[in-house]
């Protein structure tokens, strides 16, 4: 397996774009607050509501993160659920990215003038870098690409809550939550078994 550190400059490319595109929108402070985009009507709900679906099941994604490391738990529970997510992680991710450009499309053409559009697109080019190098884990192998998957899934966490806020901030919090769980699960499992 290649160790060669070639593999990062994609992802330190679309990382330092981002970062351009967040401070950009910071320190720009032009444009339109997200609260009057949410006056536009039911459509511009619909393309909002599929923004927020795709936080969460992006999260149920990472969630297998948790799961991989109990996967000899003594808990049929842990286990069981450890293989679901496994099928799962791929699916949920794509679903994700999917739902991301169809509500990032939307907004792009009716409300472009919108100051969070800035960092939505850097949350959206993460995410596609996260899902670029996720498709390419099986194919190119390098030791390292799987540790880039997993950086720009921590890396998207901020674009994505000074994009998204609070939504973005609760399934933070529910993806911290399901791994203290299963830490604490599978250690008493072990303690009692032991």
């Amino acid at each position: 397996m290649s160790k060669n550190k070639k593999v990062w400059i994609v992802a330190v490319a679309v990382m330092g774009v981002a970062l351009l595109l967040i401070v950009y929108q910071m320190l720009n402070g032009m444009g339109v607050e997200g609260e009057q985009r949410h006056k536009m009507g039911t459509i511009s709900g619909i393309f909002k509501t599929l923004g927020t679906i795709s936080v969460f099941l992006a999260a149920g994604s990472f969630w297998w993160i948790w799961f991989k490391k109990q996967r000899k738990s003594p808990s049929s529970f842990i286990r069981g659920m450890g293989k679901l997510l496994h099928r799962l992680h791929e699916p949920l991710g794509w679903l994700a990215l999917l739902l991301v450009v169809f509500h990032g499309g939307y907004y792009l053409i009716t409300d472009f003038q919108n100051r969070d559009t800035y960092s939505g697109i850097a949350a959206f080019l993460i995410l596609l870098a996260i899902g670029g190098y996720g498709f390419f884990i099986q194919n190119i192998r390098n030791q390292w690409m799987r540790v880039i998957h997993r950086t720009l899934s921590i890396a998207w966490v901020p674009a994505l809550i000074i994009h998204a806020g609070g939504s973005a901030f609760m399934a933070t919090l529910l993806t911290l939550m399901v791994g203290v769980l299963v830490w604490v699960f599978g250690k008493k499992k072990v303690q009692q078994v032991g």
